[in-house]
């Protein structure tokens, strides 16, 4: 189950008018995909389970989707990012 440690925030940023993920010294700027993943990471929904939301909110191959969920996650992952 992914979810956001405690030192990562993600939220909107008006001054950037974009989404934002922060942690210490770090901000990313996630596009749009990006977005709708880690607008589903609420730390009880499995990978599966938020590549099947987001699959049928836009009607794509949820084998796509997944796809690009766990490459995703694993490279927040690796920048210390989400946890799970």
């Amino acid at each position: 189950m992914p979810h956001l440690p405690r030192h990562v925030r993600f939220r909107f940023d008006a001054a950037r008018n974009c989404h934002v993920l922060l942690a210490p010294e770090m901000v990313i700027m996630p596009d749009a995909i990006a977005v709708a993943i880690l607008d589903a990471v609420d730390g009880i929904a499995s990978v599966g389970a938020i590549a099947d939301t987001l699959a049928s909110r836009y009607e794509a191959p949820r084998e796509a989707v997944l796809a690009d969920c766990i490459e995703m996650l694993n490279d927040l992952a690796r920048k210390g990012m989400i946890a799970s």
